[in-house]
């Protein structure tokens, strides 16, 4: 089977200190493959990486719902999928801007924030506003204990700051004029405040780790949304940036249908009016008139939360025959 070569443990490979040029990559797509996919054997093809950790299964979902359905991730590193134009690879979304970059990659999916970390040169294809527990941004936080006496970036003068993101917090503090050390965290940063260090800045989306630990935020350093992003001679590849522009329409649309709902009904044409003034839509709701004089059919696609508010007002004004069915995709 295919396997990887090994990563270096010691950091170098992304973010401040990071490798310079292309020899000093770690061989991540040296070793040959000794079986082939549908993709080996396809005359065009698009080597595509997608985030192992925290984003897997949500990625691997939105790419179910825009119609890819991929087979393997969970025991490979190179799973199939039933595009035989498309390579995927699993890898650490810290490191995926670096190798689409270098050209490893067509393209990938990862944080704004891993690529402004890795100074990453690549073309942004679209954002892709969905995270791992939340639609909400993921944030990059200032943060120390409830207690201490820090209340603004300015009060970090001299201190010691534990951040994974070292090349953020380094441009931060910059930015601000304050000048700290800053030092390299492996994981479990809340843990390191204030035995360790005056402050961490860690990733987080809601808070609520960060309350558990007796932790306050002090600073929002940015917010990060997952990127879907192309090696520049990639885009400018026809063949490749057709390829890229259609995966981008179908996991955008993947993603504008999410919590939303189509909803059908048959109601009196008396009613028409009053029923559309309650339906919020993406544009006015399909109507057709029915064989049944004096009944419309409505088509019309909202929200799962403005369904739950509207069926019983629509039941009231006499609509019959509700439906409600789920989208997989809503093309604008």
């Amino acid at each position: 089977m295919f396997r990887f070569g090994r990563i270096p443990s010691d950091g170098r490979h992304f973010g401040n200190g990071g490798p310079k040029n292309l020899h000093d990559i770690p061989p991540f797509f040296a070793t040959l493959p000794t079986t082939l996919t549908m993709a080996d054997t396809a005359e065009k093809f698009l080597k595509i990486g997608l985030p192992k950790g925290s984003l897997f299964e949500p990625t691997l979902n939105l790419f179910e719902k825009a119609g890819y359905h991929i087979r393997g991730a969970d025991r490979s590193y190179r799973p199939t999928v039933d595009d035989p134009e498309l390579q995927i690879r699993l890898i650490r979304a810290q490191e995926i801007g670096r190798y689409v970059d270098h050209g490893f990659l067509d393209c990938g999916i990862t944080g704004k924030d891993w690529v402004a970390e890795n100074g990453a040169d690549v073309h942004v294809v679209c954002d892709l506003p969905y995270s791992r527990a939340t639609s909400n941004p993921t944030r990059w936080v200032l943060v120390v204990p409830n207690d201490s006496p820090i209340r603004t970036v300015k009060d970090l003068e001299d201190k010691r700051i534990a951040a994974e993101a070292v090349g953020i917090v380094e441009r931060y503090l910059a930015a601000n004029g304050v000048s700290a050390e800053v030092e390299f965290s492996w994981g479990a940063t809340e843990v390191k405040v204030p035995e360790l260090v005056d402050a961490i800045v860690d990733i987080t989306e809601t808070g609520s780790s960060l309350r558990a630990n007796n932790l306050r935020i002090v600073d929002v350093l940015m917010e990060s949304y997952p990127q879907f992003i192309a090696q520049k001679a990639s885009w400018n590849d026809p063949w490749k940036r057709s390829k890229i522009e259609r995966l981008a329409v179908l996991l955008k649309g993947a993603l504008m249908a999410r919590d939303m709902v189509g909803l059908k009904l048959n109601l009196p044409e008396a009613a028409l009016e009053s029923v559309s003034d309650l339906l919020p839509s993406l544009r006015k709701p399909t109507i057709a008139r029915l064989a049944q004089e004096g009944w419309v059919a409505l088509e019309t696609v909202l929200t799962e939360r403005q369904v739950r508010e509207l069926i019983p007002r629509l039941k009231e004004l006499g609509a019959e025959g509700i439906i409600e069915y789920p989208l997989n995709k809503v093309i604008e």
